[in-house]
Parts: structure tokens; sequence; C-alpha cells
């Protein structure tokens, strides 16, 4: 089965891995928390998604700012500081003898409630806390084999509606967008931000190429993604001229390369939006440059 830019490779071991919540280490087959808890009951939390390589989390700065700006806009608490919540990781990393391949669910809700209702005033107890860590490595096709993405329906929200640049649990709007996308016999679904415009992916952030030029969208509607950032930097170290603007989807059927930005895949070559092949349908030239520059920054970092 196929998941597009996030199609991974099996690995047992995962089965035994253990899991940490609110700082203990559980096997993952008992690693549960209550029908009561904030984010099962309301989608009420942030999370990010991490990558470790070589033992290291990669660009954890970026990561735990994020994090901070989602809680502080949730008003949570985390009630324990990030060096505190760094070292979790990394116990829970060793405790597995995880050190390279490794992707990471760090999981903050509000905690348990004292009856289901969306009021954070009936939260009792601290937020919980899980981190969940995999040996998860990326298919290594995903970097050549180029994805087919199909507009969907479902808009990106503006700020007053559902904040789009808020990581949280609820998530149901790039759910919808993805079920439609795969509907369509597509990997992904392409969303446009309520003006039309080209905005993002349901799980990833979008790119094109156009006579050597790199266009994103604004960012307006989209999170504040940690790839896209890094690639949009490498791109100003290395000369390639880049644009964060608003671009339409005629714009895409005819550039000559796409690619998808994530933690997970890092860069993912784009071949068809819509049933239009994008360039040549195949990784392009730039793309290829970039994934390189990534991954040295990765290694670097």
């Amino acid at each position: 089965m196929s998941f597009g830019t996030h199609s991974y490779v099996p690995d047992p071991r995962n089965k035994d891995v253990l899991i940490n919540i609110n700082g203990a280490l559980i096997p993952r087959e008992n690693a549960v928390v209550s029908v009561f808890d904030a984010g099962f009951m309301m989608g009420d939390g942030v999370w990010e998604g991490l990558r470790v390589h070589h033992g290291k989390i990669a660009f954890w700065d970026d990561h735990a700012a994020r994090l901070k700006t989602g809680l502080m806009a949730l008003d949570m608490d985390l009630e324990i500081t990030f060096e505190t919540l760094r070292a979790r990781i990394m116990e829970t990393l060793a405790a597995n003898n995880m050190q390279d391949g490794v992707h990471i669910r760090l999981m903050v809700t509000r905690g348990l409630k004292s009856t289901p209702y969306q009021d954070p005033r009936v939260a009792v107890g601290p937020p919980t806390i899980v981190i969940a860590a995999e040996y998860k490595k990326a298919d290594p096709k995903t970097a050549e084999n180029a994805s087919k993405l199909f507009t969907v329906h479902v808009r990106r929200g503006r700020p007053d509606v559902q904040d789009p640049g808020l990581n949280s649990h609820s998530k149901i709007n790039c759910i919808t967008a993805c079920i439609q996308a795969i509907k369509a016999g597509a990997d992904e679904g392409l969303m446009l931000d309520p003006q039309g415009f080209v905005s993002t992916c349901n799980s990833t952030h979008f790119f094109i190429v156009r006579n050597g030029e790199v266009w994103t969208s604004t960012g307006d509607y989209c999170l504040g993604g940690i790839t896209r950032s890094k690639v949009i930097e490498l791109c100003t170290a290395n000369d390639i001229p880049v644009f964060q603007k608003n671009f339409r989807l005629m714009d895409c059927y005819s550039a000559d390369e796409s690619f998808t930005t994530g933690t997970f895949a890092g860069l993912a070559p784009v071949g068809e939006i819509d049933g239009r092949t994008i360039g040549t349908g195949k990784r392009g030239p730039v793309t290829k440059r970039l994934q390189g520059f990534y991954l040295d920054l990765i290694k670097a970092s």
C-alpha cells in the first residue's frame, strides 16, 4: 500500500519499542491514554514530528520554538522545562537503543478532564506528554519516484476560523482533504487558500520550479514548516532564486518541476497534478540538487 511521501520501510523492531508517557517508559502494547484525555475527546493538543540522525534530533531548536508557540496559543502549561522535555526524548531513544533512522511523534495534550466538555477549566492535573519513537525510514524510492497530487475542494482556513499555522491535534480538514485525494487516485491533496491561490498539501508543503526559480506559497495559510524554511534558506545560500508568493493552479500545470517538503521524507518530487504531467513527470535537476543540499544540512546539524 502506498502512502505517498510518507511511505516507509516496515521495521519489526517497532513491536517492542518503549513509549514515554509522562516520563514513564511503557511497552508499546500497553501504551495508552485515558478516554477522558483532552486530546482524545477534543483534539485539544499540539504535536511535533521529529527525525533523529546519528543520535541527534534534527533542528530541535526550531521544533521546540514551534511547539512553544502552539502551547502559548492554546494557553497550555507544559509544566516541565524544554530542557527536561529534550532529556525525556533522549532517555526514550537510549532505552530503545535508537541512533539513526528514527521518527518521533511528540504529543502534548491538555490532559485528563473531569467530564467530556470542551471548556479547558474542566481539565484536571498536568498535561499529557507522549513521546512515541519508532524505527522508521522513508522508502528510498520516495526521493526519486514522483508522486501524484489532486487539487481538493477543502480549503486552508483563515486564522480567525481555525489557524492553519497551529500544529494542533485537530486535523480533520487535512484528513478530509487526504480522503478526497485518495478517492481520486492521487497520493496527496493539494489545497488552495480562501482566495483560490495554491497553499500547501494536506501533510506536506508544496513548491514548484519555473525557469530556474523556486516558488512556494506566501505561508499565510499553512503551518510554519521546518523543512520548508530550511529549503528556502538553502535556495538563498546557493544562489537559487526563491519566492514566497501567490500563484495559481495554471502556474503549477506548466511548471518545469514540482516537489513537496516535510520532516519525514525531506524533499520528494511531484510528477503529476490533476492528471497533468509536470515537466518530464520525473524528478527534476533543481529538486535533485536541493535534496543533496538538504541531506548535507542534516548531517551538519
